[in-house]
């Protein structure tokens, strides 16, 4: 069991709000939105259509930034970062995992899985080795050659959750994760997100299925940019 109480705080937004102007009209996707992530928990994001989920979740990733309020990463504050800056900090400590997978057509396997790494200043020098590891951990050591196009569903989610762990990030976002796969393909993308959280990962996955959202620690339910309810879920273990 991972351990989720060890205070680490490794995402923290501080009455973070985002507006977005439409013609004369002004929408508030999250409003004066405050909360912690801490290392090792697991939390699923629900809400119905607008409430948050997706503004939320492009904010943790640096993908966004805040109209107003603090957003920072294991203590750095993003506000005031340039767009290298941000980017150095979505390479080294973010991992991402979409519904559409968002793997580059043009790249093998191994490549893919690789493509955090390119943005480093620094990439690791065992940078190659991690991804072949990663690539064996989700079933695809055998296909590192193969392009996208080449790959079932469920498989180029694998490839995206090995890209989503080479730079062995602090916090990892899904987005839908599972909404483009059959239910056994997504029976398996669940469990390997319940090894990775055993593991102490830290991961946010956004999903509007109650299914998937059992398989968190904790549910935040949103509702227009707001925190509607959080709560545990009651899960035993084996």
């Amino acid at each position: 069991m991972a351990d989720t109480h060890s205070g680490e705080i490794v995402a923290e937004l501080e009455h973070v709000s985002r507006v977005y102007r439409m013609g004369s009209a002004e929408v508030r996707a999250l409003d004066d939105f405050s909360f912690v992530f801490k290392r090792g928990e697991y939390w699923a994001v629900m809400g119905s259509s607008g409430s948050g989920k997706s503004t939320l979740l492009n904010i943790l990733g640096c993908l966004d930034r805040p109209s107003e309020g603090q957003y920072r990463v294991r203590g750095t504050p993003t506000s005031q970062l340039d767009d290298d800056a941000l980017s150095d900090v979505r390479s080294r400590e973010l991992g991402f995992v979409f519904q559409s997978y968002n793997l580059i057509p043009q790249l093998d396997v191994l490549e893919n899985i690789l493509v955090p790494l390119f943005y480093q200043d620094d990439p690791p020098a065992d940078g190659e080795q991690r991804a072949r590891r990663l690539a064996d951990r989700v079933g695809l050591g055998k296909r590192l050659e193969h392009r996208p196009t080449e790959l079932s569903g469920g498989q180029q989610q694998r490839v995206a959750i090995a890209r989503a762990l080479v730079n062995d990030p602090a916090l990892i976002l899904a987005d839908e994760a599972t909404g483009n796969l059959d239910s056994q393909t997504a029976l398996e993308i669940l469990a390997l997100f319940d090894e990775l959280h055993a593991e102490g990962k830290t991961i946010v996955l956004v999903t509007h299925e109650p299914d998937v959202a059992a398989r968190a620690e904790r549910v935040l339910r949103l509702k227009d940019g707001k925190i509607e309810s959080v709560y545990e879920n009651r899960k035993v273990q084996a």
